[in-house]
């Protein structure tokens, strides 16, 4: 996956935004995976400022990760944001 994040500066809530392509499979695995995409960002709302904007795009294959392998490769996208 790849998450793009923009710091806008504004007072509002942190937004999200989820993108997942055909290309990721067909739409009973694209759902799955905005599913698992908003379940695992609302585990980490803690982590996100006032005024940020995340998008987090699945790539082919996000649909075949279990829970696990899916949450610690949002944490590693999240982490390299940070760095």
């Amino acid at each position: 996956m790849v998450v793009y994040l923009n710091r806008d500066g504004s007072q509002t809530q942190p937004r999200f935004g989820f993108v997942v392509a055909k290309d990721v499979g067909v739409a009973v695995k694209r759902n799955l995976v905005k599913r698992r995409a908003r379940s695992a960002i609302r585990e980490r709302l803690q982590k996100f400022n006032l005024g940020e904007l995340l998008v987090v795009r699945a790539l082919p294959g996000s649909a075949e990760l279990d829970w696990q392998e899916f949450s610690s490769e949002l944490d590693y996208c999240l982490n390299k944001l940070n760095t």
